[in-house]
């Protein structure tokens, strides 16, 4: 009798392990991947158009021989590049 009483507490035991497994790794969600998209897509936007109106605001009060929108601009770009390339190598982490 005691094998017949043992059997569903080892029964509740697994099922719970494997409800705790499933908290704590929970598997890949679509969601997931349309906000990394939209983090890398503003990582990368917010810098560019910051330089953009930048540089029109220095091209107004310090004209150069060169463009300081176009620089800012590139430059934008490029600090956007870094920023979510860092990010996703931090978040890259998880399957």
């Amino acid at each position: 009798m005691s094998g017949q009483r043992g059997k569903p507490a080892d029964e509740i035991g697994k099922r719970a392990q494997r409800m705790k497994a499933a908290r704590e790794n929970p598997g890949p969600s679509p969601l997931r991947g349309i906000g990394t998209f939209g983090m890398i897509g503003w990582s990368v936007a917010v810098p560019t158009v910051g330089g953009a109106f930048l540089g029109l605001w220095l091209d107004r009060v310090t004209p150069q021989d060169f463009s300081w929108t176009i620089a800012l601009i590139l430059g934008g770009v490029a600090l956007g590049a870094l920023l979510a390339w860092a990010w996703v190598g931090k978040e890259g982490g998880d399957p």
